[in-house]
């Protein structure tokens, strides 16, 4: 009796790769299906196909040699995964930085899982992987859940629990994509960081958003000093005579109080105080602010 070896399951995939990939699934007659044990097999890397899934666009050229030149010494420690294609031919599902170093490195064959999956479950199986790594920059993560999105109809919930990620991460990673196209270049090539990014998407107009992001980057502003500059525009100084009779009646802590909070939400606060009572003003653009600020006042409850 054949026994079936199986990879450890990984937490962050919830339910597991084999909830995605059925182990035992029939392949078309006409292809022979090589057998599958979960055992790794050596596949000729020429015989390889990457992936039409694949959400990263970037590879780090030194790290990809550092591989390389690892993987010429003590050979590929962690099989890739694939999938059988007519014709012989193999696409990858998962691994593909180790492919193009072992294509680099000059070896001719590489160890690989193979399963048999349908396009859908190898699309999904790509972008959860890619999204369970650490060095996707914030842009290509940013795509990949607004792809699980779209062409698998997950919630932000179902997208969190299937990549170990909290609701809140997913929410903000695909606010990204509200950025002019000019500032997810900018953020995709590491010039602006996520969490200037985030500074950015309080304000709401395009072109407000591309010439605070010019200041940003032509000064280098931290992100602190990027979200100081986004409410002062947010906020502008009133040059009336009542709007500066106001200010000064501000009680300077109120004030403090209230600029905190409007870095902490990203959106506009209004504090109105008067003699330790009074009220807190919170205004939001969009159903999607809305939702994150329940979200975090639910996770701080």
């Amino acid at each position: 009796m054949q026994t079936t070896t199986e990879a450890p399951k990984r937490k962050a995939l919830g339910k597991g790769l084999e909830s995605l990939l059925p182990r035992a699934q029939a392949a078309p007659e006409h292809t022979p299906a090589p057998q599958e044990t979960g055992k790794p097999r050596e596949i000729p890397i020429d015989d390889l196909d990457r992936s039409p899934y694949q959400t990263r666009t970037r590879f780090d050229e030194a790290q990809l040699a550092e591989l390389a030149a690892s993987i010429a010494a003590t050979g590929v420690v962690q099989p890739i995964v694939v999938r059988p294609l007519p014709g012989g031919r193999f696409q990858l599902i998962a691994g593909e930085r180790r492919w193009l170093a072992s294509r680099l490195a000059g070896i001719p064959a590489i160890p690989a899982i193979v399963r048999h999956a349908s396009d859908e479950q190898a699309m999904e199986m790509t972008i959860v992987e890619n999204l369970q790594r650490t060095d996707l920059n914030p842009m290509e993560q940013a795509r990949a859940f607004d792809r699980l999105s779209r062409e698998f109809q997950l919630t932000q919930e179902q997208m969190a629990k299937r990549t170990g990620k909290d609701r809140a991460s997913v929410s903000n990673f695909l606010r990204l994509l509200r950025l002019p196209a000019e500032v997810q270049n900018q953020v995709e090539a590491g010039v602006l960081t996520f969490g200037h990014a985030r500074a950015l998407l309080a304000l709401e107009d395009h072109d407000a958003i591309l010439k605070a992001a010019q200041k940003v980057v032509a000064l280098s502003l931290s992100v602190r000093q990027t979200e100081s500059h986004v409410q002062g525009i947010l906020n502008p100084e009133s040059k009336s005579a009542k709007g500066e009779k106001k200010e000064k009646s501000q009680d300077p802590n109120v004030r403090e109080v209230q600029t905190q909070l409007q870095q902490v939400l990203g959106m506009k606060v209004r504090i109105d105080d008067r003699k330790g009572r009074g009220r807190i003003i919170i205004e939001y653009a969009r159903l999607e602010d809305f939702d994150r600020l329940l979200e975090m006042l639910n996770n701080k409850s």
